[in-house]
């Protein structure tokens, strides 16, 4: 028995030694977590809080908004409510093993940190997820992750929202427990999967059921819903929202560089790229085994209820458990070591993965200046593949990189660029340009705001006198903000001031951007990787008529991208059909003047093709366009369809359609769709589509050329039906009008106070009533200036003053003179002359030949002097075509983040709504101003009542932006909700924007005043408070400031009351119906030159003159200045005088001066509806009114 016992002790000092020894390698570890498991179960609670926090409310929000709210809120939170809980929590490692996310990468999840969290999201929640998938990377890793449980229908395994057939995929989904994907969703999901979403589950017996729709549907405990939508920001309603778990799965970029570096090392090393994946699939099964072995040893020894030296087996799986850990441990040491030896050869093709990021989110941002601006992921992984492909090898990894980039970046700029109209296509390349800098860290963020804005959002008032009589108010603002915000420029100022002649002559130079930049040239050299967007910054804010040449010097002379991407390129009909597919549409977006219908049929005939099926959608051709669809899948001939965005319907179905039809699609089939831009038209047909556009040449030349070829409007055939000619004078005048008012366009409310879309119709009907009247006999000119001005062309033209324009074209270009010998289109006193004296004949050639010949000798670009305007105009338009670039741009912007300063948007909002509150002038108590009215004479006195209104008016202004703001700062704070309406406002105070509900009402009504910036808007709230104020304190103003009253014309309405009821008396009593106004502009500059108003009538000061100037010596009407587009016209005396009166009638007769009836408009948008009155400003007998009407010359009241 002793020695039994002596043996068992001896077995049992074995197994103590063997276990000891087998558990000494895990002693310092489990020492370890012993220590700190008291403290992880303290901290559980508040961690395991934070983990729920994120799951319920995280996944709409994107990665930094995720982090922020997470340690800044949640744990902060917990904090002050004394919860134990972890510092800098990771709720990634926190929420799921390393091991369960490898499985999500191995099946096509992206590495990053959010496409983490999104597993964690899509996998942990109770509720059905909703994603938010604009480039299909959560469908294409869901559909790999639930392979196993995908049901499959005609080879298809997702359902859209649309099918009819929903209700039975459901069911027999949720009945035995597949997965189903539903696609196509919007911004609403059918209600009738409101139980299922509930998960209002009814239990009978040992089954469950859902009653869907009054039918009891079986449900699977494995059942699995996912809802996916590929709009990139749906306005998914509260509720819906709280039914399913809504998850942002839009791609990062930084995630989108990892995916493409991926791709890029497949391409260029794949041995590489299959060497790391192999380490990853082993590194993920090494991991889970040495889990799983530690978990094994752990349950060993927890569930032992005996003796463990008893225990035998223990020892010889504590044994085994060792020698696995260590191989284990030693592959994966080693695994590590192989990573790191691929990273680092990874990492020299990293740039080009860097620049194909940065190329796909600059076109995902295009589509926020227009919706049909779609390209999917899909469509650019084929460009990035396959600039690989062109991209000239290279034995260096360096220069097969750069390579590559220079590939990728042509070949993705030629394809998005074709897709873009005209007036987007420099916005782009800047946009993908400046994006290249700030991603590569060579230009801060907070520098592009200064590029768009400027000083938009500082006052005149607030900031530092300007010290230059010769710089404008504008650029000073710019000029401010440039030196505030551009460390670069910090001393600008004083540099300008210690050497003013040279940037004066800078400044005013017709072409600043090709002199040297005073004092700073040799710095801006220096800067070899920003000196040309520092040069850009200046130009833009000193010279704004000059930034879109700059823009392209700067995309031109920045060595990221170079000249080829400035200059204009062309893609015919015929090189977007080489590279056609037949399972690829190509969507034509039309615009004005355009239509590829004649090219896609001359090409069909070209490659002895039948001709194409052409159909134009609208009511009832939907079946007619899918039969010809069919029909052309089959027998491999071409489709146009037109107009498609009358047929959305169709549009709707059209993807499907053709993916239904993909696999039986004649190689010679091709689809042509062309439509208009339309907010509704369906994303998922734009982004499997290509896009081109279609613009018509501009310019004289190119409007005439297009006349003048057959089958457009003159061929041979015509000029030979008169044989005259004096008919084929009148021809070609006819046709160069045509082109003068399309082309007029271009400049705005200078051009055409409303820009009419005059078509090749008005021409041709002209042309057929000039031939027909030359039938007749000798032409009457005055019947045929009316049928063209006021019934060809006039009968789609509202506006009076556009009427008026247009007759004066008539009366100028279609009379007697045209047909004589030498006349000429030109001006007659020309200020700066047409390019190589050009002359604009209308000549009489017999051969159509001869014309096109003559009209090819047009000047390049088109003078304004032509048109009749002044050489200013061109300022006008490059002003225009600027403020529109940076608006396009600014479009682009993201919504959200802080800048490099770190200080966050809603940071800098709040401090900018405390400094307006504390600008805002008091209210208006109506106890009060109703009190001050009576003693200016109660409301007996006309102008009494105008104040009153102005007041009224003026004070819910007040109470709006006083509510807006304060309720602004709340929500900032989060102590209310922040609505569409104060995003709204936030995002626009931002920009320096005027809000838009402080501008106009619910209706889309003027509710206060328009101005560009914030800046001039609170700058004109203050000036018209001081005019208010004063004029109620009893002083009524010797002159008015016309443009801060809300309602001009009810001021001169009320004028005119108070001067009829001063000729009420006597027997000459005037009626009010039967005064007019009568204007004088006196030699007044100054307010302070007025010591009291007129005895009759009143004074009206800041008024501005655009298309013309005014001058105090002649007393009448002259020329602007160069490069000064608007002209300060002294105080303007305006009072009313009686039509009927004899004295009115003589003077008329005496008066030999002659006189141009001067529309005054509110703003600079020209329409009826800011028309105040007109009025008679003086003419030299050298330039009569008609000059002036050709000129546009109006008043102003803003000039913005």
């Amino acid at each position: 028995a002793t020695e039994t016992r002596a043996s068992n002790l001896q077995k049992q000092m074995q197994q103590a030694s063997a276990l000891i020894e087998g558990l000494a390698g895990e002693r310092t570890r489990w020492t370890e977590d012993a220590a700190s498991f008291n403290e992880q179960k303290k901290q559980l609670v508040g961690d395991c809080a934070i983990g729920c926090a994120f799951v319920s409310y995280c996944g709409p929000f994107n990665q930094q908004f995720r982090d922020y709210i997470v340690h800044k809120k949640f744990s902060a939170d917990c904090e002050a409510r004394m919860v134990p809980v972890t510092r800098n929590l990771d709720v990634i490692s926190f929420l799921a093993d390393i091991a369960t996310i490898g499985d999500w990468n191995i099946d096509g999840l992206p590495t990053d940190p959010l496409s983490s969290q999104n597993g964690i999201l899509v996998t942990s929640s109770t509720r059905y997820p909703l994603l938010i998938d604009p480039q299909g990377q959560a469908l294409s890793w869901i559909k790999s992750k639930e392979r196993s449980s995908l049901p499959v229908w005609n080879g298809q395994n997702l359902v859209d929202l649309s099918d009819p057939k929903l209700k039975d995929k459901l069911e027999f989904c949720m009945g035995d427990g597949k997965t189903l994907i539903i696609v196509g969703v919007e911004d609403e999901i059918d209600p009738m999967l409101n139980p299922v979403m509930e998960k209002e589950i009814v239990k009978k017996g040992s089954r469950l059921y859902i009653n869907v729709s009054d039918r009891l549907m079986d449900y699977h405990p494995d059942f699995k819903m996912f809802f996916i939508t590929r709009l990139p920001n749906p306005s998914f309603s509260p509720e819906l929202q709280a039914k399913t778990t809504l998850i942002d799965f839009t791609v990062t970029q930084k995630g989108l560089e990892e995916q493409l570096l991926g791709k890029v090392i497949s391409k260029e090393q794949k041995a590489l790229e299959e060497q790391l994946t192999q380490v990853l699939e082993d590194v993920n099964s090494n991991t889970k085994s040495l889990l799983l072995l530690d978990a094994s040893l752990l349950e060993r020894l927890t569930s032992n209820s005996g003796n463990l030296l008893e225990d035998t087996q223990l020892v010889a799986v504590l044994a085994n458990t060792k020698a696995k850990a260590s191989e284990v441990n030693a592959k994966l040491i080693a695994a590590d070591e192989t990573r790191t030896n691929i990273a680092e050869k990874r990492e020299q093709f990293r740039p080009a993965a860097t620049r194909g990021s940065v190329l796909y989110f600059s076109i995902v941002e295009m589509s926020l200046v227009n919706v049909m601006y779609q390209t999917s992921l899909v469509q650019f992984l084929q460009l990035f593949m396959g600039s690989m492909e062109e991209a000239e090898k290279a034995s260096l990894a360096s220069k097969r990189v750069s390579n590559i980039i220079e590939t990728m970046t042509y070949m993705t700029y030629r394809y998005v660029n074709r897709g873009l109209y005209e007036k987007d296509k420099l916005t782009f390349v800047l946009l993908v340009t400046m994006k290249i800098l700030v991603t590569a860290g060579h230009l801060k963020s907070s520098a592009v705001p200064v590029f768009l804005r400027g000083g938009a959002a500082l006052d005149i008032n607030n900031v530092r006198k300007k010290p230059f009589k010769w710089m404008s108010d504008d650029a000073w603002l710019n000029l401010v903000q440039l030196c505030e915000s551009i460390m670069f420029y910090s001393n600008l100022i004083g540099d300008m001031i210690s050497n003013e002649n040279v940037w004066k002559r800078w400044y005013e130079d017709n072409r600043p951007e090709e002199l040297s930049v005073p004092d700073y040239e040799q710095k801006l050299i220096d800067q070899t990787d920003i000196g040309p967007f520092l040069k850009l910054l200046l130009i833009r804010c000193l010279r704004v008529d000059r930034s879109i040449l700059m823009c392209k010097e700067f995309i031109r002379n920045t060595s990221v991208m170079g000249p080829a991407f400035v200059e204009p390129v062309t893609d015919t009909i015929e090189m977007v059909y080489e590279e056609m597919k037949p399972d690829v549409p190509v969507i034509f977006l039309l615009s004005r003047g355009s239509d590829p219908t004649d090219g896609i049929i001359e090409l069909c005939r070209k490659k002895k093709l039948p001709a194409p099926a052409v159909i134009s959608l609208g009511e009832g051709q939907e079946p007619v366009a899918l039969k010809a669809i069919n029909a052309g899948v089959v027998n491999g001939t071409w489709v146009l369809l037109q107009n498609c965005e009358l047929g959305l319907g169709l549009m709707f179905e059209m993807e499907a359609v053709i993916n239904k039809l993909k696999g039986n699609m004649d190689p010679n089939f091709r689809l042509f769709i062309t439509a208009l831009p339309h907010p509704e038209f369906p994303l998922g047909l734009l982004q499997m589509c290509s896009k081109v556009t279609n613009d018509p040449p501009s310019g004289l030349r190119a409007g005439l050329l297009r006349s003048f070829t057959p089958g457009v409007m003159i061929d041979q055939d015509r000029l030979e039906r008169v044989e005259t000619p004096q008919w084929r004078q009148l021809l070609f005048a006819l046709c160069f009008l045509h082109s003068i008012v399309q082309e007029r366009r271009k400049f705005g409310p200078l051009g055409w106070c409303v820009p009419y879309e005059y078509s090749n119709g008005d021409l041709q009907s002209c042309m057929l009533f000039l031939e027909k009247h030359l039938y007749n006999g000798e032409i009457s000119w005055e019947t045929f200036q009316y049928m063209v001005s006021d019934v060809q062309y006039g009968g789609k033209i509202t506006d009076s003053l556009d009427v008026r324009l247009f007759r004066t074209y008539t009366k100028e270009w279609l009379t007697e003179k045209t047909c004589e010998e030498g006349y000429t289109f030109n001006p007659s006193m020309p200020i700066v002359g047409i390019p190589n004296d050009f002359q604009y004949n209308p000549n009489s050639f017999s051969e159509r030949s001869d014309f096109r010949k003559y009209i090819e000798g047009f000047p390049e670009a088109d003078p304004p002097e032509i048109f009749g305007l002044h050489p200013n105009a061109d300022l006008t338009y490059l002003v225009k075509e600027s403020n529109s670039l940076f608006k396009t741009l600014g479009e682009t912007q993201p919504k959200g983040g802080g800048n490099d300063g770190g200080i966050p948007r809603e940071d800098v909002v709040y401090k900018k709504a405390s400094e307006l509150l504390s600008r805002l002038p008091e209210d208006y108590e109506e106890d009060d101003y109703n009190a001050k009215i009576r003693k200016l004479g109660g409301m007996n006195v006309p102008m009494n009542i105008f104040l009153f209104q102005e007041i009224q008016r003026f004070q819910n202004v007040i109470s709006k932006v006083r509510s807006t703001l304060l309720q602004l700062q709340l929500a900032i704070k989060g102590e209310v909700v922040m609505t569409s309406e104060l995003q709204e406002t936030l995002d626009s105070v931002f920009d320096a924007r005027v809000p838009h509900y402080w501008e106009n009402t619910l209706t889309g009504d003027e509710f206060s005043w328009r101005l560009p910036t914030l800046g001039l808007w609170f700058s004109s709230l203050l000036d018209r408070d001081k005019q208010y104020r004063t004029w109620l304190n009893g002083i009524r103003p010797n002159s008015y400031w016309l443009t801060g009253f809300f309602n001009p014309n009810g001021c001169l309405t009320a004028m005119k009351q108070e001067v009829a009821r001063n000729h009420n008396k006597g027997e000459k009593k005037w009626s009010l119906n039967e005064v007019v106004y009568h204007t004088e502009v006196t030699n007044i500059e100054r307010l302070e030159q007025i010591k009291a108003p007129p005895d009759e009538g009143i004074y009206v000061h800041g008024l501005t003159l655009e298309g013309a100037a005014w001058s105090r010596a002649e007393g009448n009407l002259v020329e602007s200045a160069p490069k000064t587009l608007f002209a300060l016209l002294p105080v303007l005396y305006v009072t009313g005088k009686n039509v009927r009166s004899q004295e009115e009638k003589t003077e008329k007769k005496e008066r030999k001066v002659l006189q141009y009836e001067c529309p005054v408009y509110k703003y600079a948008c020209r329409t009826d509806q800011y028309l105040i009155f007109f009025a008679s400003l003086n003419c030299p007998k050298e330039k009569p009114p008609n000059h002036w009407c050709l000129r546009g010359s109006a008043l102003l009241c803003n000039t913005s």
